[in-house]
């Protein structure tokens, strides 16, 4: 058995999908789509028992390649590094990409969690739990023994526990989004006291290309310092949309007609806990 034009039809939306989880990056992750299948189409000896498990497992090593070379970069990032936003449309009529794309573990949240962990516990822990694989099937992506498998799931669950609390409701989510919205324009602080936790943290990401604070704001007080000095600040053609990001609302700000920056929100127990701004240009969509 081959890789064929079908495969590549059937198959892209996983590739991407799970590229995209473990990298954070839309370009990185089509990119590597891309190359596996052309290394696939030159596999003309090999015999191909499971055109998907090989195809998740080209797709996966390419990944783990990319993460590890990629620390450097990371670990020099000016100020906080948030998961390039995915903008994907509401509507219930969505095509095969945005099916897989819509399942968990797909947030702004859940994606920047995923910095704490290592390459390995990336990929047994989106392989597992979002594709639900079996261990069997995983040790042979990654080359690793089905108990030590086991192992790594264990150890990255703990390491993103904090996120297993987060609400994926979206219609509940957008109301509170929207009350924000309100309450942030009218200037009530008691509304904006019940829905946004005390504790808030903003992670501003400018890639040191634009202008962004350099380390997270924490507090609901510095919080909101910070989004009213923004305000302050923009032009007159200024405008939002609240769309789909992630498969979660998102505040989209648009600036002399063109995006400026996403707005994304980690809310749990019915509060937003934390906020992402995305505002480097080359992750925004054009």
């Amino acid at each position: 058995m081959q890789i064929s034009n079908e495969d590549y039809q059937q198959f892209k939306p996983l590739l991407f999908s799970l590229g995209y989880r473990m990298l954070g990056s839309i370009v990185e992750a089509e990119d590597i789509v891309q190359e596996t299948f052309l290394k696939a189409y030159q596999i003309n000896e090999q015999k191909i028992d499971n055109n998907k498990a090989y195809l998740c497992k080209m797709m996966t090593n390419r990944c783990l390649d990319v993460l590890r070379s990629a620390r450097y970069r990371r670990e020099h990032y000016v100020g906080p590094w948030n998961p390039e936003p995915l903008l994907l449309e509401k509507s219930s009529d969505l095509d095969p990409s945005e099916v897989v794309l819509q399942k968990e573990g797909l947030s702004i949240a859940y994606l920047r969690m995923m910095e704490h962990l290592v390459p390995d516990e990336r990929a047994v822990l989106l392989l597992r739990e979002v594709f639900d694989f079996s261990y069997l099937e995983i040790a042979n992506i990654i080359e690793k023994k089905e108990e030590n498998c086991r192992k790594i799931f264990s150890r990255a669950k703990q390491k993103i526990s904090r996120v297993e609390g987060e609400s994926l409701n979206y219609e509940i989510n957008e109301s509170i989004i929207n009350r924000f919205i309100q309450a942030f324009q009218t200037q009530n602080r008691d509304t904006l006291l019940e829905l946004i936790s005390e504790n808030v943290i903003l992670y501003s990401d400018g890639g040191g290309i634009v202008k962004a604070a350099i380390r997270p704001i924490v507090s609901l007080s510095n919080v909101l310092a910070l989004l009213y000095g923004i305000i302050k600040k923009v032009p007159e053609d200024f405008y939002f949309e609240v769309k789909n990001v992630n498969g979660q609302p998102a505040v989209v700000i648009y600036m002399n007609g063109t995006v400026h920056s996403i707005l994304s929100f980690y809310i749990c127990n019915v509060k937003i806990n934390e906020m992402y701004m995305t505002m480097n240009p080359e992750k925004l969509p054009i």
